[in-house]
C-alpha cells in the first residue's frame, strides 16, 4: 500500500506562490496516477488535480486551472503541485492522492488513498 506525506503548505498573501510536494513510499509509484484533493472548513473535499502515471496527461478543476500545475518526479517518487495567483479561496487543507491506475484517461479521476494534508491559507 503507498504511503503519502504532503508538505510545503504555508501562510501567503492573496496573489502569491506555494509549491506543494508530495513524497509516496511503500509502493511502485509509476503504477499510480496521482493527484490533489482539498478540504476547505465546513466544505467537502474536493477534486482539485491528476496526473497520469507517466505524467504525460493532466487534469484540473475549473477553479484553478491556469493557475494551477501538476507535475511528477518518477525518479523521486514525487509529485508537486505549483499554485500561483493564489485567491482567498484556495484555503484549505490540500491532500495527495493515488490509485492504481496505468491508463493515460484522467479527467476528474476519483482516488482511493490519500495523505494527511498540509495546510494553505491565503490572506486577503
Amino acid at each position: 500500500q503507498v504511503q503519502l506525506v504532503e508538505s510545503g503548505g504555508g501562510l501567503v498573501q492573496a496573489g502569491g506562490s506555494l509549491r506543494l510536494s508530495c513524497v509516496a513510499s511503500g509502493g511502485t509509484f509509476s503504477n499510480y496516477a496521482m493527484g490533489w484533493l482539498r478540504q476547505a472548513p465546513g466544505k467537502e473535499r474536493e477534486y482539485v488535480a491528476a496526473i497520469s502515471w507517466s505524467g504525460g496527461n493532466a487534469d484540473y478543476s475549473d477553479s484553478v486551472k491556469g493557475r494551477f500545475t501538476i507535475v511528477r518526479d518518477n525518479a523521486k517518487n514525487t509529485i508537486y503541485l505549483e499554485m500561483n495567483s493564489l485567491k482567498p479561496e484556495d484555503t484549505a487543507v490540500y491532500h495527495c492522492a493515488a490509485r492504481q491506475y496505468g491508463g493515460d484517461y484522467v479527467t476528474r479521476l476519483t482516488f482511493d488513498r490519500w495523505g494527511r494534508g498540509t495546510q494553505v491559507t491565503v490572506s486577503s
